[in-house]
């Protein structure tokens, strides 16, 4: 089991995620099909092209999806009873095609559970870089996790 369990979260934390992705077309026009999302700025390169990016977008989505799916293996991944919510989702710089995406988690907050005492409570600040090192993606994470077992 690779995730942490709360006992042993400390506030300063941090990992840098092994896991890095290249992102395909293949990727963006999935998960656009997925969601239901038509946006021309991630589906239509003649559109795209008349854009001040002058090319398609990376939907969103995949980019939180991504920077969350690679850090459970390092945070949660055995050790979670639930996840409490996602905050302050900002995406600073456009991901396109052919990026490569590198991920980092930092814990920033960890507390006891008041209605289980085999838990507790840690929040992190997940971020992803482009290869130029580019913040493209951030956020703040809560979730309940298991105490190590005795």
């Amino acid at each position: 089991m690779a995730g942490r369990y709360f006992d042993e979260w400390q506030v300063g934390d941090k990992v840098a995620h092994a896991v890095r992705r290249t992102v395909t077309e293949t990727d963006n026009v999935l998960i656009s099909t997925l969601t239901h999302n038509p946006q021309p700025m991630h589906l239509d390169h003649e559109a795209a092209a008349a854009s001040e990016f002058g090319k398609p977008l990376v939907n969103s989505v995949f980019t939180f999806g991504l920077m969350i799916g690679v850090s459970v293996a390092d945070t949660t991944l055995g050790t979670l009873v639930a996840n409490l919510g996602y905050d302050k989702l900002v995406f600073p710089k456009p991901v396109f095609t052919g990026d490569t995406l590198r991920s980092e988690s930092e814990c920033i907050a960890v507390r006891e559970s008041k209605s289980r005492p085999d838990a507790g409570i840690v929040t992190w600040a997940h971020r992803s870089f482009n290869q130029r090192g580019e913040l493209v993606c951030e956020c703040t994470r809560s979730a309940l996790l298991k105490r190590k077992p005795a």
